[in-house]
């Protein structure tokens, strides 16, 4: 299945409408891939202007949200749609909500990014290789979900979904890092837990960028498979 399935309508106004909230929700996609990206480049490199550009933008992810939320109330509403148009609709809300969050976190990372900026460690870069290579994982899973969303595809979704075991494992080796630092320098506690505190909201976009998965399949297929192991998942879609 694919984008073309949107076009056979009778009504061309509704056309243009499902058009229209898809077209949005991939614009606010791109500001969220976008503030995930400049997040953990302003980590890294201490950059605050930068971070504070992250900040400022999650303002237009938020409206953008509030926006798609109201066309699609507005759609089902007048429209009152069915079968696919009526999955489609309710697979953009939570789209848009999980978005939101994965926004939220980037945002979170851009003001650790700030608080951490005045940090005199000059082994930076070494120190957070591993927290950039997990951020690569997660933008390329989101990049991924979305880029599935676009093309109303589902047969590449547990390539995306199998390197969430990937991201977590990359987790736990820098939980044990920081660990393991803290327990060598209790002077390196607070710092360390704010690192900690990045670790986790790139875990946790990841877990978002699987949630879109799930959604574009019941959207797809109509089957709820949020508790589906990866294996089963992998079934699921050769159905």
């Amino acid at each position: 299945m694919d984008n073309r399935i949107i076009g056979q309508h009778i009504s061309g106004q509704f056309n243009k409408e499902l058009e229209d909230l898809r077209h949005k929700v991939l614009t606010m996609g791109g500001l969220v891939e976008e503030q995930i990206e400049l997040a953990i480049t302003a980590f890294s490199t201490g950059d605050v202007e930068m971070a504070e550009q992250v900040i400022k933008q999650d303002n237009q992810v938020d409206a953008l949200e509030v926006a798609i939320d109201q066309e699609c109330m507005q759609i089902l509403a007048l429209r009152q749609p069915a079968a696919f148009d009526l999955r489609l609709i309710i697979t953009v809300i939570k789209i848009v909500n999980d978005l939101e969050r994965a926004g939220d976190m980037a945002e979170r990372i851009a003001e650790m990014a700030i608080q951490l900026s005045g940090d005199k460690n000059n082994s930076r870069q070494e120190e957070y290789y591993e927290l950039e290579h997990m951020a690569e994982l997660v933008q390329n899973m989101l990049h991924g979900a979305l880029d599935l969303f676009a093309r109303m595809n589902i047969e590449d979704v547990t390539l995306i979904t199998g390197l969430d075991e990937n991201v977590d494992r990359e987790y736990g080796s820098i939980i044990r890092q920081l660990i393991t630092k803290m327990m060598e320098n209790p002077r390196n506690i607070t710092r360390m837990l704010d690192v900690l505190w990045i670790a986790r909201a790139l875990e946790r976009t990841g877990d978002l960028a699987c949630n879109i998965c799930v959604h574009l399949i019941y959207m797809i297929k109509g089957e709820d498979v949020r508790h589906l192991t990866q294996s089963e998942l992998e079934n699921k879609i050769k159905e």
